[in-house]
């Protein structure tokens, strides 16, 4: 197994879709810059929906062909989330390259974020994926309450694992298991994980965790035991889904970056330009941010030497 841990940064569409500041176009592209100089090697831009239902995405398609423009060549990856064949069109246009699609075990979650039910958005998942294949688009799924649902609670495990295995024989690049409102257990997450990983194979799965009731860094740990070595992060902790109720912030991609370094595996992330960006967001949603290591980085910074590409 590799001992190096890839981020995928959701923190430019996950971290800010829930803001009530609103967060201009220019700022958005700052953050990205700021995500880019940190050495992130996957960027989460934005996301392709309804500026009615998220009015923080209204921007997607200014956001994502910059990002693709100014950043051409270089070794970093843009997504673009996308809810349907309009929103993939969206993106394309936009130049996407890479896109995320999102299913749900959960039937009332599933109705309460998209209007669809499961079957019809693995219906469309279906058509998204082979329209990627097609296209030679990067294609990557969340199952999204893979472990608790706001409105029906707990999910049953062998339903999320059947689920999980449908997802993945649509013909995906990547399967994220996600705990959308963040109150999954360390012992349910590397159960699912280890038996979602004999169907997908392990390079092939990311887990998308939330803080909630503090256990955002006790499941990454529970999943990088399994195996995992895709995890989705925020910058500063920012995040959490307008249609689920009491999902807090993401996993702070500094805290996921400094557990790697403790354990000795590596990111390839510059931890201290990190802090510039959690910086950064923080003046942009005019409240403060930042992952539970924030208080003990800031009174031993002076102390503990320079940390860069962890």
């Amino acid at each position: 197994m590799t001992n190096y841990i890839h981020i995928y940064e959701v923190g430019p569409r996950d971290g800010l879709q829930n803001e009530a500041t609103h967060v201009p176009t220019e700022q958005k592209l700052r953050l990205i810059e700021g995500l880019v100089a940190a050495g992130l090697p996957t960027i989460e831009a934005t996301s392709f929906v309804h500026p009615k239902a998220v009015p923080q995405m209204a921007d997607a398609d200014e956001v994502m062909a910059s990002v693709t423009g100014n950043y051409a060549g270089d070794r970093v990856s843009f997504v673009g989330l996308v809810l349907n064949e309009k929103g993939y069109d969206r993106a394309l246009a936009a130049g996407a390259r890479r896109m995320a699609y999102g299913i749900a075990v959960s039937e009332t979650f599933s109705q309460r974020n998209t209007r669809m039910s499961t079957a019809e958005a693995f219906a469309i998942g279906q058509r998204l994926a082979a329209r990627a294949r097609a296209d030679g688009i990067w294609f990557r799924v969340y199952l999204m309450t893979a472990w608790v649902c706001p409105f029906e609670g707990p999910v049953n495990q062998r339903k999320a694992l059947a689920y999980a295995r449908r997802v993945w024989d649509l013909g995906i690049d990547e399967l994220a298991l996600s705990d959308t409102i963040g109150h999954a257990d360390p012992l349910r997450v590397g159960q699912l994980v280890e038996q979602t990983a004999r169907h997908t194979g392990m390079e092939n799965l990311a887990v998308h965790l939330h803080d909630t009731q503090v256990l955002g860094l006790a499941n990454a740990t529970a999943a990088l035991s399994a195996g995992v070595r895709i995890f989705d992060s925020s910058v500063g902790g920012l995040g959490g889904c307008p249609f689920a109720p009491g999902a807090a912030g993401n996993l702070a991609t500094e805290d996921l970056v400094f557990l790697a370094y403790k354990m000795g595996l590596g990111t390839g992330v510059d931890f201290n330009r990190l802090w510039d960006v959690v910086e950064l967001a923080e003046q942009m949603v005019q409240r403060p941010i930042g992952g539970r290591i924030r208080d003990w980085w800031e009174a031993h910074a002076d102390e503990e030497p320079q940390i860069a590409m962890l």
